[in-house]
Formats: C-alpha cells, structure tokens, sequence
C-alpha cells in the first residue's frame, strides 16, 4: 500500500520526513489521502513553517523507517475525524515549531494543545 508523507528537501542530501512530538514520541504521519497531506502542508504555510512536499511512498518503508529510529507512525485515513485532543494533531499542526537547532533541548517537553488556535487555523483555509 502506497501512502503520502510530507518531506523537506526531497532528493538532496539534507532530506527530512516532517514529524510531530506528542508526549515525547516522535511521530511520522501518513495520509491516506493526497489531498489531507496538501491540506495539512498549507496549515503548515500557514505558521510560517517551511513547506514540505507531498510523496508518495511505501506504508512498509515508512514503518520500516520509523521502527530503526523509534519513532511511531500514524495513519491518517481519507475522511478522518479526530476523537481526542491528541487525535486532532494529526489534520492541524501544533502552534509550536521547533527550529533545527532546538531538536534535542525540546525533546520530551510535552506539547500544550490549544483547540481554539488549531480552529483558526483551519477556518484560515476557508
């Protein structure tokens, strides 16, 4: 099964998978669906962050990926509807984005959500 995951520099030396902390794991997400993966790239634009791109890849090298480097990969399904607060970052990115050179000091910092911001963010889309 092919999937879409959001990658920075795709095809040079300095290629990263976007991923998210929740709870001091970090999670890869996956989309089902290319449009949910376009749809989470411009909330992304959004917060200023830098823009991914869209590819399309194995679900398998993806798990394969993330069980080398223990992080845990999530699946976001076409039509999906978040059922908890943990849930809902995975169709609208945290308020907080953490700079290359911070990575390692925030590491298991846990993440504050904020449900009134990640709604604006998505009626921005609008």
């Amino acid at each position: 099964m092919n999937i879409f995951v959001l990658l920075y520099n795709f095809g040079t030396e300095k290629e990263g998978i976007h991923s998210i902390e929740l709870k001091g794991r970090t999670i890869v997400l996956m989309f089902e669906d290319k449009d949910d993966a376009e749809r989470y790239c411009g909330l992304l634009e959004a917060q200023d962050f830098p823009l991914p791109s869209v590819e399309m890849i194995s679900i398998d090298e993806i798990r394969d990926f993330c069980i080398k480097l223990d992080y845990e990969c999530k699946l976001v399904e076409k039509n999906f509807v978040p059922k908890t607060p943990e849930d809902r970052l995975l169709i609208s990115p945290p308020q907080k984005n953490l700079e290359v050179e911070t990575w390692n000091e925030e590491e298991g910092k846990e993440e504050n959500i904020d449900l009134n911001s990640i709604k604006e963010n998505l009626e921005k889309l609008l």
